[in-house]
């Protein structure tokens, strides 16, 4: 079993930046991971935001040129920068880990990943 658990949210104003990061905890020894961001609104359903998996990274059009998604193996952690924040990046973001898939998987479905963090809140104001 994999635990992940996020920290990084908060409030900011339109245009600043935050860091998002999601520590993995348990066994997380025997295999290599993909992980990934997605983020959701009241009302509506979880969006995909962000993969690294092996050394591919794939984003969602809304964010290509502002968010960086990273990961450090030495401290089993994964970060979501996040820059020119937009009040429509408003939401709760989720961190998500698998292990490492082929290019043939989908990483944009949520179905495609086995374990999730709790969320962590960001809220943008304009």
């Amino acid at each position: 079993q994999v635990q992940l658990t996020e920290s990084g949210g908060g409030l900011v104003q339109a245009g600043g930046s935050l860091r998002l990061s999601c520590a993995a905890s348990g066994r997380t020894g025997s295999y290599d991971y993909a992980v990934g961001w997605f983020r959701q609104t009241p009302g509506k359903e979880r969006e995909f935001v962000a993969a690294l998996n092996w050394n591919d990274r794939i984003y969602v059009d809304s964010v290509k040129g502002r968010f960086t998604i990273s990961k450090d193996n030495a401290k089993n952690t994964v970060y979501l920068q996040m820059n020119s924040l937009k009040p429509e990046d408003k939401a709760l973001y989720y961190c998500a880990a698998t292990p490492l898939f082929s290019s043939s998987v989908d990483s944009r479905r949520t179905t495609s990943w086995h374990y999730w963090g709790q969320g962590t809140q960001v809220t943008v104001s304009s």
